[in-house]
């Protein structure tokens, strides 16, 4: 029996069809829809890492959405939302409530897992609820910047457990990915870019996605300013 649907928090604005695939994150994406396939079957739990800005949230988000459209009931949350909660819960003295909303999902995707380190009641929460959900058959994906084995303050149990399932991480674009990026966004945002423009724009800025996105921020507001004057 599926749970009970809490709001999901998942971007609908973040499907798998807007997500640029490259050598770079290949493997996560085929893992991210290989889970898709069925959850709780395959790569569980799927641990995602990598730099800032280079599509770590994306990717959870894309995977909610899928199974979201598949009746299930997946809830995204980063790790500061996660002990945030777990804190209001203690006060208002209604840790059950708590406890109740978040194993009882189908999915659990939370992002930035390395900030419960050395938050000693969040990550004994984490435990728990990773073990409930894990011996139930349900989902759960994680995104880091850096590998279970590198978050040293991260309690030795719930290393154990991150590294049970899969880990895939994400790197830098090569150029050609990050033109890729740069034609996808230009029409989302319904702008016709010159292809030469979207290269200098790749050659500039070759650190991450979120960068790359601002870059071309930058472009659509100096050719707006240059039109309007």
């Amino acid at each position: 029996k599926r749970g009970a649907a809490p709001p999901s928090q998942i971007n609908q604005n973040l499907p798998f069809d807007s997500f640029i695939v490259g050598k770079h994150n290949q493997f996560a994406f085929a893992a991210a829809q290989a889970i898709v396939d069925k959850p709780g079957q395959k790569f569980n739990p799927l641990f995602v890492y990598g730099g800032v800005g280079l599509g770590k949230t994306h990717l959870l988000h894309s995977i909610g959405n899928a199974l979201q459209r598949r009746g299930f009931s997946p809830l995204y949350c980063t790790s500061e939302q996660f002990t945030n909660e777990l804190i209001s819960a203690i006060r208002g003295q209604n840790t059950e409530q708590f406890r109740n909303k978040y194993r009882a999902l189908d999915v659990l995707l939370i992002d930035d897992i390395q900030f419960i380190s050395g938050k000693e009641s969040t990550q004994e929460e984490v435990f728990h609820t990773f073990n409930q959900l894990q011996s139930a058959g349900k989902q759960v994906v994680l995104s880091s910047d850096r590998p279970p084995k590198a978050l040293l303050t991260l309690e030795e149990r719930l290393r154990s457990r991150f590294e049970g399932g899969i880990q895939v991480d994400i790197s830098q674009p090569d150029f050609e990915t990050r033109v890729a990026i740069l034609q996808s966004k230009a029409a989302q945002l319904q702008i016709s870019a010159d292809i030469d423009v979207l290269k200098l724009g790749a050659e500039r800025v070759d650190s991450n996605i979120r960068e790359l996105e601002g870059a071309l921020n930058h472009l659509v507001l100096q050719s707006h300013i240059y039109h309007t004057r």
